[in-house]
Formats: structure tokens, sequence, C-alpha cells
């Protein structure tokens, strides 16, 4: 059984499809590409159909990262097949919780940065970079790849937990 995650921001243009990219590479060196899905969206629709950030594609490009990604925006429905959905800042959390049917939906949704032990506990957001420079981007992907390490972690533990 495929255990499926989405990553979560606001335009799916720059954090989600970042945190995408970055747990799609963890998950093939780990060789659970059989066993994990991961996508993302965004909470809102304006840039649905539309490529990342060019910025994005571009510090991921430098940093080793594959990314093909057309921006959507999440659906209520789509809980009942999703395993895990993280949210890249507390904004997103609480419009996610929100959306979800059940108090089990709800209690899927997990911010990224919450899966960083050297985060601080009080500020878990990953700042939208959109509106800065390249160096938000490449701060981005920092906390993206910190938090991405414990993601997997936690993911392996499920689908191991499955397996048994």
């Amino acid at each position: 059984m495929t255990y499926r995650v989405c990553f979560v921001c606001t335009g799916n243009i720059c954090r989600s499809p970042m945190a995408e990219a970055v747990f799609h590479a963890r998950v093939a060196d780990a060789g659970l590409d059989d066993l994990v899905e991961a996508d993302s969206a965004g909470t809102g629709g304006w840039h649905e159909g539309e490529g990342a950030d060019p910025r994005t594609v571009a510090v991921l490009a430098e940093n080793g990262y594959d990314l093909d990604h057309t921006a959507r925006q999440f659906q209520q429905s789509w809980f009942s097949r999703l395993d895990l959905v993280v949210a890249l800042d507390a904004g997103h959390l609480r419009a996610l919780r929100r959306l979800a049917p059940t108090a089990r939906d709800a209690a899927k949704v997990r911010l990224l940065r919450s899966y960083d032990p050297a985060a601080d506990g009080d500020d878990l957001d990953v700042p939208d970079p959109y509106y800065g420079g390249q160096d938000g981007f490449e701060e981005c992907l920092e906390m993206v790849e910190a938090a991405s390490t414990g993601v997997l972690a936690a993911v392996r533990e499920q689908v191991e937990g499955r397996a048994a």
C-alpha cells in the first residue's frame, strides 16, 4: 500500500514544490520510491496551471534537484487518499485543518519544520520567498532540506509499520 504525502503552501509555485522535489530525492535515495508518493498544492488557486517560480527551479537545479511541476489548489476531497499533509507555515496549517472534513483528517496536517529538531519551536514557518530575492529561495531550500530528513524518518516508520 502506497503512503501518500502532499506539501502545501500558498500558491504552489515556491515553497511546496521545493519541498516536494527535495522529499522526492530523499525517498529515492532511501529506496522507497515504490512505497511513497509525494506531490504538492496550494491553499489558493491563483497560480493553477503554471509552472514553479523560475527562482525555485534555479535554486533546486543548482543543488542537484529535479522538478517537473504544475501548480494546483488543494482540494478537501484529497484528505481521504492522503496519509500526511505537510504545511509550510502556520497559516497553511490552520487553513488545512479548517478544510479537513474530520478530526482524523485534521490530524494528518503537520508543519514541515516540526520535523527539524534544530528548528525554533516558537517559529516553525518557512518564510515565503516570493517577494524577495534569490537569497530567500536559498534560505527556503536550507529549511526544507533540514526538515526533509525528519519527514522521511517519520514516513519510513509508518511505511515499515504497515509492512509489519
